[in-house]
């Protein structure tokens, strides 16, 4: 397929794959102009869920005895340019000698960082800070998902120098790269052989990279430093999209599943568990010493141990000093990476409501999920549409009520319960979603998108109201769209929540039965100042990997704001709990944020918000299984529904840390 190259290019690609480059290097002529030094350039198209917002350009150059690649990555998302620019001169075996990087990976994170290579050790700089590490025998430099053209030549570069289990990288960490066979993907009609590979250790989790023969990338599926799909499609494979996205998520649940092949998600014998104290969701008293009998993935019996007939042939766990609880629901997730399954079940989730993804991907990964074939929560799934303007996202545009219908019916006959409203659907189109789900028995969550009020919102049709922030809108005076981050906190914080128009706002909600998933610990995050470790109030941060670390730090705003910020968050609780009192259905939901413990901090903070302890519990239970129609499965540890269970130490109601 087109590849854009100098005449030399493809003989140039397989000699490095052969790691002799050197030999050609020799023979080069006297130096001409620089453009006569080119041996490869390239383009990519940059999508983030599969939309294209950028591209990248890259050009390989002679320079002497080594190699120049130049790269230029640049994307606008939702309004936002994030720039970035890398260069690496290696040896003709592709082994670096200097790297330098700098710009922004997301709208949020930058980067500024290089690395010296000398004989026996390595500089590393990052920002002006520099330090020194031993040198490895093999490595290689880059530091990201971005840019792509660095991930194609870290691949050249293994494979040339005997494609180690592990490859040391520069600045930090190591990457695996794995074969994982060969796809046969129609581009303009015609089949072409592309080899598949992942890579684990550039992002949290597994990037899905195809090349073909003469070692070209042509297609990357990833995440970018925001946990959302990203894909660069070299020129030419830009039809083969979707096909990627799909096969991507496939190889990664096949690839979980290997891993996880010894364990199941139910047990067809018969399980009881003894000694615990049960919570079962209904917001009955907890049961102390209790008895739950399970069989083919139901519950069978439960109740006081003294009063519960355990089964002969029943395999027996003592459990006592323990709390037993119904399985967590995370309603607020964008399931990106299949890695997000076994870490959600690790933390006592054991259903998510997807907010919005791709849907090729996510369609894939929830069926593999459903038929065993990969480890993770239930997946229950909303449809994400959006309008054309500056803060779109994705490729599911309804910008007409054909559009609306059209988007609506087609997430409806692939089995998405719900639709999810993004920041730029107009009214009209917003009502015509609304009442399309409606007419199919599907409901409607989402952003209040830009230009409509919360009330315009609900009164068209929206059931359900993701974020806080939207919340507090309908509580203070109007702001202009382009209102500045400071404005906005300060606004929040100025909130009371027993004025009039606070008061207005709450009984609005509870008139139209609106449901709201706050996404309190994402709002702690937002409004924590740049100068406080997200550790001090999410410990879990410490225990996330170094290049998911850094996505989290420095989101906040900056000191001087801090003390404002801290005020906003109060009043987000203080909004939560004002609507909890007036009985508006709260659901928890973390928008991704501290895999496997966000849940539990917004279930924390929903205490600080004036819930019990009980409430907060069944606001991530048997409150989400209402709102979403399966009550009469999930939610409650009661006979006859599925046994979707968590085992903890501790008692939560005593303290919900626990």
């Amino acid at each position: 397929m087109p590849v854009t190259k100098r005449f030399a290019v493809s003989a140039i690609a397989l000699i490095v794959w052969f790691g002799c480059l050197s030999a050609l290097a020799q023979q080069a002529s006297a130096p001409a102009a620089a453009t006569a030094n080119v041996v490869e350039h390239g383009r990519f198209t940059l999508h983030k869920m599969e939309q294209p917002i950028g591209e990248e350009t890259y050009e390989i150059a002679r320079d002497g005895d080594s190699l120049t690649t130049k790269v230029n990555f640049k994307f606008t998302d939702r309004g936002s340019e994030v720039p970035l620019t890398a260069t690496l001169r290696s040896a003709p075996d592709l082994t670096p000698q200097a790297f330098e990087i700098k710009g922004k990976t997301a709208r949020s994170v930058g980067i500024d960082a290089a690395v010296e290579v000398q004989p026996d050790k390595l500089r590393l700089r990052d920002r002006d800070q520099w330090t020194e590490a031993a040198r490895p025998a093999s490595f290689f430099t880059i530091a990201g998902y971005a840019p792509t053209t660095i991930q194609m030549l870290m691949v050249r570069y293994w494979a040339a120098h005997g494609s180690p289990a592990e490859l040391a990288t520069a600045p930090r960490g190591s990457v695996r790269v794995e074969p994982r066979g060969e796809d046969s993907i129609l581009i303009e009609g015609k089949p072409q052989k592309l080899s598949r590979y992942t890579i684990e250790g550039l992002i949290w989790g597994r990037e899905t990279l195809w090349f073909d023969a003469n070692r070209n990338l042509v297609a990357a599926i990833s995440t970018d430093a925001e946990f959302d799909h990203f894909e660069a499609i070299r020129d030419g494979y830009e039809s083969a999209l979707g096909d990627f996205v799909s096969r991507a998520g496939a190889d990664n649940m096949a690839a979980l599943a290997e891993l996880s092949k010894h364990i199941s998600g139910s047990h067809a014998d018969t399980l009881a568990l003894v000694g615990a104290t049960l919570i079962d969701g209904t917001g009955a008293r907890p049961i102390a010493n209790a008895t739950i009998v399970m069989h083919d993935g139901r519950i069978v019996a439960v109740g006081p141990r003294s009063e519960v007939k355990i089964p002969k042939d029943a395999k027996v766990i003592d459990e006592t000093g323990k709390t037993i609880l119904p399985g967590l629901w995370d309603m607020h997730a964008h399931f990106e990476q299949v890695e997000w399954g076994p870490i959600y079940l690790a933390a006592g989730v054991t259903t998510v409501r997807d907010c919005g993804n791709e849907f090729e991907f996510i369609r894939t990964v929830r069926d593999a999920v459903q038929q065993g074939r990969g480890l993770g929560p239930r997946l229950l799934l909303a449809g994400i549409v959006d309008g054309s303007g500056k803060s779109t996202i994705g490729v599911q545009r309804v910008d007409t009520p054909e559009q609306a219908k059209m988007w609506t019916d087609k997430y409806h006959d692939a089995n998405f319960q719900q639709m999810k409203i993004y920041s730029s659907v107009k009214l009209e189109e917003l009502k015509a979603v609304a009442d399309e789900a409606h007419r199919l028995g599907m409901t409607v969550t989402g952003h209040v998108p830009n230009g409509i009020t919360p009330y315009q919102a609900v009164e068209a049709g929206q059931d359900q109201i993701n974020h806080v922030q939207y919340i507090a809108a309908m509580m203070h005076a109007p702001l202009p769209e382009n209102a500045k981050r400071a404005e906005r906190i300060k606004a929040t914080a100025d909130i009371d929540v027993n004025s009039a128009d606070a008061q207005k706002a709450i009984a609005f909600l509870k008139e139209h039965h609106t449901v709201v998933d706050p996404t309190l610990a994402l709002m702690e995050f937002f409004t924590a100042s740049t100068a406080k470790p997200p550790a001090s109030f999410e410990p879990g941060v410490e225990k996330l990997p170094v290049e998911l670390k850094a996505q989290l730090a420095d989101v906040g705003p900056p000191g001087p704001d801090a003390p404002v910020a801290d005020q906003s968050l109060q009043k987000f609780v203080a909004i939560v709990g004002a609507l909890h009192r007036a009985g508006i259905p709260i659901v928890a939901g973390t928008d991704q944020t501290v895999p496997g413990h966000s849940l539990h901090r917004e279930i924390e903070l929903y205490v600080q918000a004036g819930f019990t302890p009980m409430e907060a519990i069944q606001a991530a239970t048997i409150v989400p299984a209402r709102v979403m129609g399966v009550d009469k499965e999930l939610g409650s540890l009661e006979t006859g529904k599925r046994a979707d269970l968590i085992v903890i130490h501790g008692d939560p109601l005593q303290d919900i840390h626990n």
